[in-house]
C-alpha cells in the first residue's frame, strides 16, 4: 500500500485514543519478550469490547496517514455528518467548530461502491452478517460458502459494528462497518460498504446518534477538496475463504444458520 507524506494541505495531525500497547495479534502470548517487541500506534492496541478480545492493528496497516486522526476539517459538509471520500479512502466525522475526525477506509471495487447521500438510521453492535442475493448472483466463488450467514462475533464481515445506511426510508444494504481484513484499509476491496479498523468503527459507533446524514463524496469533488490524496490505495481482488477457514472444523452448529443482518 503506498503511503503519502503529510504536507500542507494534509490533514493537521493529533492522534487520539489510548498509549500504545505492547502486545500482538501474531506474536504467540506463551512469548512475553516477542509481545513486548510490538509497539502499536495510538488507538490501535488491543481491546476488550462486549465480551470479545479485539487484537491489536500491527504497526505496518496504521503507517503514515493510514491511521485516525483529527484537525481541521476541509472539506464541504455541515458539522454533524458524516463525509466519505472513497477516492481518497477516508471518513470524516465533521464537527460544528470546524474540526473533524478523519479515519482511513476501505472502499468497493471499481463500480461497487455507494455514492450520493444516505442516512445511519440503525447501528449495531458485533452484528451478524449474511450476503446479499446481489453478491449471491455476482461472486459465488466467493459468497457462497456463507449463504446461511455469519453470526456476529470475531469471524463476523461486519466487524464489531456496523452503522447502517438508508435512502428513502429503504434499506440501502450498505454499511460503514469493522473489519477483520486489515490490507483493505486505504484501499479498494470490499463489495460495496465502507470498511474501517474495528478500533475505528468502536470509537465512530460512539459518537453516532442515530438518524445522521452521510455524504459520499463525487470524484469531481474529491479532486477539488483533496487533490494529494485523490486515488490513494489499490484495488484488491476478492478474498476467497472457505466455511472451514473462517469458522474451524469443529464447529457443527453453524452448518444451519439463520439468515443474519446482510451487509
Amino acid at each position: 500500500m503506498p503511503v503519502k507524506s503529510l504536507s500542507r494541505r494534509s490533514f493537521t495531525a493529533m492522534m487520539l485514543a489510548s498509549t500504545a500497547a505492547a502486545c500482538g495479534p501474531r506474536v504467540p502470548t506463551s512469548n512475553p519478550a516477542a509481545r513486548a517487541a510490538v509497539s502499536f500506534a495510538p488507538g490501535y492496541a488491543p481491546l476488550a469490547d462486549e465480551g470479545y478480545d479485539l487484537p491489536g492493528i500491527p504497526p505496518e496497516f496504521t503507517q503514515g496517514i493510514n491511521r485516525r486522526m483529527s484537525g481541521e476539517y476541509l472539506g464541504e459538509q455541515p458539522g454533524g455528518t458524516i463525509d466519505v471520500d472513497p477516492y481518497a479512502k477516508f471518513l470524516y466525522l465533521v464537527r460544528n467548530d470546524g474540526s473533524a475526525v478523519r479515519y482511513p477506509v476501505g472502499v468497493g471495487r471499481q463500480g461497487r461502491s455507494i455514492n450520493g447521500g444516505a442516512t445511519i438510521k440503525l447501528k449495531r453492535k458485533w452484528p451478524g452478517w449474511t450476503p446479499t442475493a446481489n453478491m449471491l448472483r455476482t461472486e459465488p466463488e466467493v459468497y457462497e460458502p456463507f449463504r446461511s450467514g455469519v453470526p456476529g462475533g470475531l469471524s463476523s464481515p461486519l466487524g464489531a459494528r456496523a452503522l447502517y445506511l438508508y435512502r428513502g426510508g429503504r434499506d440501502t444494504y450498505y454499511r460503514i462497518h469493522g473489519t477483520n481484513d486489515l490490507q483493505s484499509i486505504g484501499n479498494s476491496g470490499s463489495a460495496g460498504c465502507i470498511r474501517m479498523f474495528n478500533q475505528d468503527i468502536i470509537h465512530l459507533y460512539e459518537q453516532v446518534e442515530t438518524p445522521m446524514t452521510v455524504h459520499i463524496r463525487s470524484r469531481a469533488e474529491s479532486l477539488r477538496v483533496d487533490p494529494e490524496n485523490y486515488e490513494r490505495g489499490v484495488e484488491l481482488p476478492p478474498t476467497i475463504l472457505s466455511r472451514e477457514e473462517v469458522f474451524g472444523t469443529d464447529n457443527p452448529a453453524l452448518d444451519d444458520l439463520d439468515i443474519f443482518d446482510q451487509g
